[in-house]
């Protein structure tokens, strides 16, 4: 039997190589998609905040940098959801006298870091002396600080010993970057927060390891009763212990930022990777069926002389084995530079923080290995499930099974899937933000998967629309591309289901983030007042601000900072900690700069411990005004907030506004970011103007006043990541399924040889047989976009209600691209696959 299996794959192999070298590319794109991404997402894992200013000491002692929630999903136990905060939470001073007495501790430093204002357009960092020698950064030229007023200056800034700078003098230059280190009573008292420090750096004696270290002072700490008692701790009830870093983990304390971007990113590359699988099977089961329909009656033929059901299926599994190695072992090389890419891609974009170390180890270079033998397992199911209905057919039925198209259960699954689409849709109408974002994919989706399924049954009913204008515009072309579609309308729809994925994934993409942009910038458009805007490196106070206000001409003077909050909620019963980008505003002159649309309620009573909400938010979490909210803030710390406001404008200003005060209370960055001005007949006269920048030079050197722009969305966490992966999305998944619609009609070529060879023997010439090619190729372009362009607009019409209430938007040169993308791919991959095919008429004449 093994003779008989090995001879019938290996001429199979060799008679029908033009298909298999169609699946070949096909899957070989696979396997480079999946093991990228896998490269990526084990990466990400992996990943872990950069260590450099401490990088010497062995051990950090630092707050909780997290906060949790806790809820009991319906008929479950309690499940408890993390979210790392982005503001400092310090520890308490009395535990850098617990940790000094520990045994096998050298020194304990206290490391505190505040901003110093901006030199040359860099922002300065201050910290102690004492502190450089955790990281540690030496002296270069000078001494050390000895006495209030002096400084060391990074190597970085430029500076000499003996210069001024920000009223000190400079009287060393060590190495570093933007730092600029005081004696540690100065930097203490800097810092603004006496009682308590950063983080402490722990120096271990000789011949002490880390781990040591870090299970003793655990042991001391825990014994003292040290916790982070800090308000974000209290007020939730959740008195968490200090953490004790080592290793890695030390960088945890240093960047703040770079840990939510971590699970920001690996969320996002997981639902990037996700639709990547889907559309994946989806590409490897069509193109191996495709090329083993085409094989049935051979394996029929083969069937009917004498070979068994095993023999069959043991011949097109090692044929389709030796074809899907191949294109797994192609994938898997080139993985490697494409996740690199990747890679580079993303940090030039953004999307990944300078702090966040992405680890890649040589192992990781073994996963694109993984997923091409999972690619190679995909393949060999599909094929036995193509061939196992004809392999197991007896020669008698095979008459009778011949032109039988899918069955029943084919077509209630396709329906199924439509169905289950449409009611995605209807929920994401219903949600918002993220969940209305996943169900409008999810819809997309399975509306494609449900269409690949009822592919036959589309294809014959677009061929009856089709059909008389076929003939009247292609004479004997037409007629019989009309033929042909309507007695092969399976292979039609195998030809039309990637020009439907193509169509629905790159609309979906390009138009739900196009929708949200132009509708926020509409929204921050009509809610500008303002004609002047001030910022300035080191924040503006409340003192400039009234100076400004007070100056002829100057209606209104509105600051503006930008914060998080984290959002504890329930979804399905299941805990959510939902971080959400706000903004803390001053209620002096707010709605004379600015307009947020209020319906319910007053800004006007808009202080510490009250809020606005957005409408959208309002109406998800049952809110109005006099109900109260409850938010946690960058720290931890979570407060309930009176509503005093509801408004319609959140897509430009956020789900919530705050007292400009309140968020500043739990946050280490400066005050108010930048101002809008107001000014009198909503035009800046040039008098104006001139008396406004007399005054910023007097009281805030080195801020800029300029036109006002209509404000700027709040930037969510991760929007940079999710914008770049957005576009690498599109690529990968747009360029597979434009590389599957062209092995799917290159394999549909492959397999008509005989057929054109009957037609141009009965009378048809090659021009005939040219358009009648050229028909069916505009029937598939035509099918695939309709159908295409419907699957997407029903997703993308409830995500637009959701987000907006209005009609989803694509940019303008967006669309003729998409048409002019799938035209020119469907014409290649029917017309030029046929020269080849054609010449198979004039050889059998």
């Amino acid at each position: 039997m093994t003779t008989s299996v090995q001879l019938l794959a290996a001429r199979s192999a060799r008679y029908h190589r033009a298909a298999w070298s169609a699946v070949l590319a096909g899957l070989a794109l696979t396997s480079l998609l999946l093991g990228a991404l896998a490269m990526a997402l084990v990466s990400t894992g992996l990943g872990h905040p950069r260590v450099e200013a401490r990088a010497a000491a062995h051990v950090v002692v630092a707050g909780d940098q997290s906060t949790r929630f806790t809820a009991t999903p319906w008929g479950s136990k309690p499940r408890t959801a993390h979210a790392a905060l982005t503001e400092r939470v310090r520890v308490p001073r009395a535990a850098l006298r617990v940790v000094r007495g520990v045994a096998g501790v050298r020194a304990a430093v206290p490391d505190d870091t505040f901003p110093v204002g901006a030199h040359k357009g860099t922002q300065l960092t201050g910290r102690s002396w004492d502190a450089a020698a955790l990281a540690p950064y030496k002296l270069r030229e000078g001494r050390a600080p000895r006495h209030a007023g002096e400084v060391v200056v990074g190597a970085a800034l430029d500076i000499r010993p003996g210069r001024p700078l920000a009223g000190r003098r400079v009287v060393g230059v060590a190495e570093g970057t933007g730092t600029v280190w005081f004696t540690a009573a100065e930097a203490r008292g800097l810092a603004g927060h006496p009682r308590s420090v950063d983080a402490i750096g722990v120096l271990a004696e000789p011949g002490v390891p880390a781990a040591t270290l870090h299970g003793r002072i655990r042991h001391a700490l825990d014994g003292a009763g040290l916790r982070d008692t800090s308000a974000s701790r209290r007020a939730t009830g959740d008195p968490a212990a200090l953490r004790v870093l080592t290793g890695d983990g030390r960088g945890a304390a240093e960047d703040l930022t770079a840990a939510p971007a971590r699970t920001t990113l690996l969320e996002l590359m997981g639902s990037v990777s996700a639709a990547v699988v889907l559309v994946a099977l989806l590409v490897v089961g069509s193109l191996t069926a495709q090329a083993l329909h085409q094989r049935e009656p051979e394996l029929r033929l083969l069937r009917g002389v004498g070979a068994t059901p095993r023999q069959l299926r043991a011949a097109v599994g090692r044929e389709v084995t030796r074809t899907a190695v191949r294109a797994a072992l192609y994938g898997s090389v080139a993985a490697v530079p494409a996740f690199l890419a990747l890679w580079a891609w993303l940090r030039a974009r953004g999307a990944v923080p300078e702090a966040l170390e992405l680890p890649t180890p040589v192992w990781l270079f073994t996963v694109p290995v993984v997923t091409g033998a999972l690619v190679v397992g995909a393949a060999r199911l599909a094929a036995l499930l193509a061939c196992f209905r004809t392999a197991g057919e007896r020669p008698a039925h095979a008459s009778a099974t011949a032109g039988r198209t899918a069955g029943r259960g084919r077509r209630a699954a396709g329906l199924v899937l439509l169905a289950a689409g449409t009611g995605s849709a209807g929920t994401a109408a219903a949600q918002r933000g993220d969940a209305a974002a996943a169900a409008a994919g999810a819809a997309a989706l399975t509306l494609v998967l449900g269409c690949a399924l009822l592919g036959p049954w589309i294809a014959a009913g677009a061929m009856r629309l089709l059909a008389a204008p076929l003939r009247r515009l292609c004479g004997a072309g037409g007629w019989l591309a009309a033929a042909n579609g309507t007695a092969y309308s399976r292979r039609l729809g195998a030809a039309i289901t990637p020009v439907v994925l193509v169509t629905a994934f790159v609309t979906v993409q390009l138009s739900a983030g196009a929708t949200l942009s132009a509708h926020a910038g509409d929204q921050a458009a009509r809610a500008q007042r303002a004609t002047l805007t001030v910022t300035a490196p080191g924040g503006l106070t409340d003192a400039v601000l009234d100076r400004v206000r007070a100056v002829p001409g100057v209606t209104a003077a509105a600051g503006v900072r930008d914060g998080t909050v984290v959002l504890a909620r329930k979804e399905a019963g299941e805990p959510r900690l939902e971080r959400l980008p706000v903004r803390g505003v001053t209620r002096e002159g707010l709605t004379r700069a600015l307009d947020p649309a209020v319906r319910q309620g007053s800004l006007a009573r808009l202080r510490p411990g009250t809020v606005a909400v957005g409408a959208d938010r309002a109406r998800a979490q049952g809110l109005a005004p006099g109900s109260t909210a409850r938010l946690r803030f960058g720290d931890g710390a979570e407060r309930p907030l009176k509503v005093v406001a509801v408004y319609e404008r959140s897509l430009a200003l956020g789900d919530f506004l705050l007292d400009r005060h309140q968020l500043a209370r739990h946050s280490d960055r400066l005050a108010t970011g930048h101002a809008l001005v107001a000014t009198a007949h909503g035009t800046p006269g040039h008098g104006a103007t001139a008396r406004i920048r007399a005054v910023l030079r007097e009281v805030a050197p080195g801020a800029r006043l300029t036109p006002a722009r209509p404000l700027g969305t709040p930037r969510a966490e991760g929007e940079a990541a999710g914008q770049a992966l957005t576009v690498a999305a599109v690529v990968a998944i747009g360029g597979l399924a434009a590389l599957t619609v062209l092995s799917t009609l290159r394999l549909v070529m492959a397999g008509r040889r005989g057929e054109f060879a009957l037609l141009h023997g009965v009378g048809a010439a090659r021009g005939q047989l040219r358009r009648m090619l050229g028909a069916e190729a505009a029937v598939i372009a035509l099918s695939g976009l309709a159908l295409g362009a419907a699957a997407a607009a029903l997703p993308l019409l409830a995500l637009s209600y959701a987000s907006a209430h209005a009609l989803p938007r694509l940019p303008p040169a967006q669309a003729p691209a998409i048409v002019t993308g799938v035209v020119l791919i469907t014409a290649a991959g029917t017309l030029l696959p046929a020269r080849t095919a054609l010449r198979t008429p004039r050889a059998a004449a």
